[in-house]
């Protein structure tokens, strides 16, 4: 079993209001994007999707949504939201190391909240590669993920970091600086950066 694989153990294990990123609600970031037509209806991908909160959000604003998690136990909580507000999703228990399921250029917006921050250095350029190909040419890409305000960590980065990191692909938009209050009430820092698929 890999390291990604104990997010089954994590789901099945500790009750959703343990888990500091399941705030129940969709990302203020995100909203903004959306409300503001920044980021338009389309057919999305929503990497690492857990209990599917942000793929529900966008379908009720109008978007054909997939949605992936590693987690089963994940999807399961995911499906049973989306049945009970009656969000048409298309859920799948993949990791998000393969896409080769999905087409080139088959997405019109990708959505990676909390992903990438948990992909190995390693594996970086498979994820990377990976998201490229189904992205639809000049579509956005939207990632939230961990700032070095947290403290130093390998997956903790800075504005730099992100600008090297994803320049190669894309066309960074906007990038902003996010303080958080987390489920478990503690506050954490994230960068919210839009960009669009060179």
């Amino acid at each position: 079993m890999s390291s990604y694989e104990n997010w089954d153990r994590t789901y099945s294990k500790r009750p959703l209001e343990a888990l500091p990123w399941e705030l129940g609600r969709p990302r203020k970031s995100l909203v903004e994007l959306v409300e503001k037509k920044l980021i338009k209806p389309g057919k999305a991908l929503d990497l690492c999707c857990g209990v599917g909160t942000h793929a529900i959000y966008l379908t009720k604003k109008g978007f054909q949504v997939t949605a992936i998690d590693i987690s089963s136990h994940a999807v399961d909580y995911a499906k049973e939201k989306a049945r009970k507000v009656n969000a048409k999703i298309q859920f799948h228990v993949q990791s998000f190391l393969n896409l080769e399921n999905f087409e080139d250029d088959e997405f019109d917006f990708v959505l990676d909240i909390g992903c990438f921050h948990h992909v190995k250095v390693k594996d970086r350029d498979t994820f990377l590669n990976g998201v490229y190909s189904v992205l639809k040419k000049t579509n956005p890409y939207f990632v939230f993920c961990f700032s070095h305000r947290n403290g130093p960590a390998w997956n903790h980065f800075t504005e730099d970091d992100m600008i090297q990191i994803f320049s190669k692909f894309y066309n960074i938009k906007n990038i902003q600086h996010v303080e958080s209050v987390e489920g478990d009430s503690n506050v954490r820092y994230f960068w919210a950066v839009l960009m669009e698929k060179k």
